[in-house]
């Protein structure tokens, strides 16, 4: 800005020699324009440096506020996983008991289906014995009774009833007994010898009878005991279906339970990765752009103090020309020197004017007090005949503000795509949520 302002005092010094103006005069205008156009530009940058300086606050803000949400989330997903895989291995255990209890409920049912197999063989066979026994007993009775007296018949059915394993060894006795007799013997004897063996028959006739009574007692007897074993086996068959039923179906429903509550702590450790990820970039980006404001603040703030001291430089270089005695040098001297072009080409080539080294001392000294590579070059141009390099000034003064032109559109283009650049983040963050 400094170089502008010197520019323009040069261009203005020149501009002087053919108007009725004093070159001072006309310098003290332009630089208090100057003046004014360095603290509008200042005042720009600083509206410029609050809105971007609002981008950073209001982005700090909603990037803490979605980091502090993302750790409320990943805390609750993290409690969700632990409570899904504790489900899912406290129904592991359950479905392990469910199926040791069906494996020994199975056991069960085979095992009470084997002794009713083996209890049911055994009744048919005793069954067998009482009915085969009885009719035996039924047949010999009606061969003893007859009065034919087939002896051979009579014989042969004791002697099924004597093998039985049901008949009592006592009676197996007196059926052995009778049957060792000789018949045809009994036949050649007398009559009271016949009567005799008519009585001994009639005995065993008796006791047949009774042991047939016995025998069809024991046989209702052990129909009644298959009858009620029939029944308890499917008492118990048709309660260890039922148990078996119900325990598969539990564990069914809980093998269902187990499956998608492992599914949901998968669901949820994505959650957790994503929204880990997420938290992770939004913390990076946070830093970044903490890093980023605070070194921009730093640079605007030493941007600003220099301005003002370019600005105060320069409003002491006006003080210095509008001092009387510039001035009044000036606005005597001044018009005359317009009248005698020639001699003032001739003064500018031998020496140089002592405010214009006055100026460039004072320049010089306060571009080295602030660190101002501006006022210093500015100090050595003033220091120099100005007006042999009008031009390249003019030059330099057009790249300097292209320059500063493209400096400020690239910072406005980077302020424009970071505001934009959250607002599409903020954006995507609320969608996801």
């Amino acid at each position: 800005m400094v170089a502008r302002l010197v520019l323009l005092a040069v261009l203005a010094g020149v501009a002087a020699e053919q108007s009725q103006v004093t070159p001072v005069q006309k310098v003290i205008q332009l630089l208090n324009g100057m003046v004014e156009k360095g603290k509008k530009e200042k005042h720009e940058e600083q509206v410029q440096f609050a809105a971007y300086k609002q981008f950073c606050d209001d982005t700090t803000v909603e990037k803490q506020r979605a980091i502090k949400e993302a750790n409320e989330m990943i805390e609750m997903l993290q409690a969700d996983i632990e409570k899904y895989e504790a489900d899912a291995a406290r129904l592991a255990k359950e479905i392990a008991k469910h199926d040791e209890d069906i494996s020994t409920w199975e056991g069960d049912f085979k095992a009470a289906t084997k002794v009713r197999e083996i209890e049911n063989a055994d009744y048919i066979a005793t069954h067998k014995d009482y009915t085969e026994s009885i009719d035996a007993l039924d047949e010999g009775i009606q061969t003893l009774k007859a009065q034919a007296h087939d002896v051979k018949q009579a014989a042969a059915a004791l002697t099924q009833v004597s093998s039985s394993s049901i008949v009592p060894a006592e009676s197996k006795r007196i059926i052995d007994a009778f049957l060792a007799q000789d018949p045809d013997e009994n036949l050649a004897v007398a009559a009271p010898e016949a009567n005799a063996y008519e009585f001994q028959a009639q005995g065993i006739v008796d006791m047949l009878t009774k042991l047939g009574t016995k025998f069809e007692d024991e046989r209702t007897e052990l129909e009644k005991e298959e009858t009620n074993a029939r029944h308890a086996f499917e008492m118990l068959s048709q309660d260890l279906k039922a148990q078996i039923d119900q325990a598969t179906q539990a564990r069914t429903e809980k093998a269902e339970a187990k499956a998608k509550a492992l599914q949901a702590a998968a669901d949820a450790k994505g959650d957790l990765q994503d929204t880990t990820t997420t938290r992770d970039d939004d913390s990076k980006y946070l830093a970044d752009l903490t890093a980023t404001c605070e070194q921009k603040s730093a640079a605007f703030a030493e941007r600003q103090q220099l301005r003002a001291d370019e600005i105060a430089a320069v409003e002491k270089a006006i003080e210095i020309l509008s001092s009387g005695a510039v001035s009044g040098a000036s606005e005597k001297h001044l018009p005359q020197l317009v009248q005698m072009k020639t001699a003032l080409a001739q003064l500018r080539a031998e020496a140089q004017n002592p405010n214009q080294l006055r100026v460039a001392a004072y320049l010089r000294e306060q571009g080295s007090k602030i660190n101002s590579r501006v006022l210093s070059a500015l100090a050595m141009r003033v220091s120099e005949d100005p007006f042999k390099k009008v031009k390249k000034m003019i030059k330099d003064l057009i790249v300097k503000l292209m320059e500063e032109a493209n400096e400020e559109a690239e910072h406005k283009g980077w302020c424009d795509t970071e505001l934009s650049t959250n607002e599409q983040t903020r954006k995507e963050k609320t969608e996801a949520v």
